[in-house]
């Protein structure tokens, strides 16, 4: 361990990450998708995402910030109050060599840590970059985050920062992306592509993504989706978000149920397919009554603000944070006792912490904390 007296702190954005989320796209990489998000009136994620993390880091640490121009660092540092000096200057358009250009200058110029703001594609671009020669810390941003180099929330980083400037140590974690041309169609091909060094915290960093995939829990999410069915009520719009445990809603109903997707079903029949923001908001404000229907991330627990942003806070401030319903099966629990949120809306994720009563199966039901 070590004490870092003044640090010198890489600091990156990807203006458009999670771009994608909200209308449906599941991501944001590639220029044609960006260009779709775009058409679709995708909003960009990362400024408000950035300033969150930055709000409470003036004087908690002794740092040197070095950054790119522009809406790649110094605007977001400049509204913060922070100084940095920009070692690098991308052109009007970004993209991931910007990311990775500018990594590599922090390396190059001492760096003590990076951090940067985005998804798992940018984290992948990161640790390219640092390889390993830095610790990394990542601002989620982004529509997938995975990979166990992610704050809790963005305002989990002063805290981590500070912690970090004390003792220096570090330990891996895992990187992981997927193909996001795969994940549009509903299958979701994960993978391990590197280990990266972050700050050793557990409690401000999330874990990394958990599969389960073991005849019990396949049992246990079959009859958490049978209660739900059986339990809908007619004139009731379910939104029912992602996950392997709400599919069991659509096989149990007969219907095709997007398993990385958000569904609508109104009267037990499926009324929106792979919807985004906007086609929720324009269909809920015409109903008497709903309810959404999620489930956590396997290990790192998260129900809302990780690859269903579409369920927005804006949505569920229409359904009412009373009228969410969670699921996880006894074998996600175990290995997730505590449960998170983080909608982009502060206000918002104070009314859904506490203990909730998650659906673990039928008519059972489990208290479990969330922060």
């Amino acid at each position: 361990m070590q004490f870092i007296t003044r640090m010198r702190i890489g600091f990156v954005v990807n203006p458009v990450a999670g771009m994608g989320g909200p209308v449906g796209l599941k991501g944001t990489d590639g220029e044609d998708i960006l260009k779709e998000a775009v058409a679709r009136g995708a909003m960009k994620q990362s400024p408000l995402r950035t300033s969150r993390a930055l709000r409470g880091l003036s004087g908690r640490v002794e740092a040197q910030f070095m950054t790119c121009s522009g809406e790649m660092g110094k605007e977001e540092l400049d509204s913060a109050g922070i100084r940095s000096v920009v070692v690098h200057e991308p052109p009007a358009e970004t993209n991931r060599k910007d990311t990775i250009a500018a990594v590599r200058a922090f390396v190059r110029d001492g760096a003590d840590i990076v951090i940067f703001a985005g998804g798992d594609g940018t984290a992948r671009d990161v640790l390219e970059a640092a390889d390993r020669k830095v610790p990394m810390i990542g601002i989620p941003t982004g529509v997938k985050m995975h990979s166990a180099v992610f704050v809790n929330s963005p305002e989990d980083l002063p805290q981590l920062l500070e912690d970090f400037s004390r003792t220096g140590a570090t330990r891996d974690a895992e990187v992981m992306d997927i193909d996001e041309a795969s994940f549009r169609n509903g299958v979701l091909k994960a993978k391990l592509f590197g280990i990266a060094r972050v700050p050793d915290d557990r409690l401000h960093l999330q874990a990394g993504k958990a599969e389960y995939h073991s005849a019990g829990a396949d049992e246990e999410a079959r009859e958490i989706g049978q209660y739900v069915v059986d339990d809908m009520e007619d004139g009731v719009a379910y939104v029912i978000g992602p996950g392997s445990t709400t599919a069991r809603i659509g096989e149990v109903l007969g219907q095709a149920k997007a398993l990385l997707g958000v569904d609508v079903f109104l009267n037990r029949k499926l009324v929106l397919h792979d919807a985004s923001e906007k086609d929720l908001l324009g269909f809920l404000r015409d109903q008497r009554s709903s309810k959404i229907v999620v489930t956590p991330i396997g290990a790192q627990g998260f129900f809302f603000g990780r690859g269903n942003q579409q369920i927005s806070a804006r949505v569920i401030r229409v359904v009412g944070g009373e009228n969410v319903v969670v699921l996880a099966t006894p074998t996600k629990l175990k290995d997730t006792p505590v449960l998170r949120v983080d909608t982009g809306d502060s206000e918002l994720d104070g009314s859904l912490r506490g203990r909730i009563k998650v659906v673990t199966g039928y008519r059972r039901r489990r208290l479990v904390l969330v922060l």
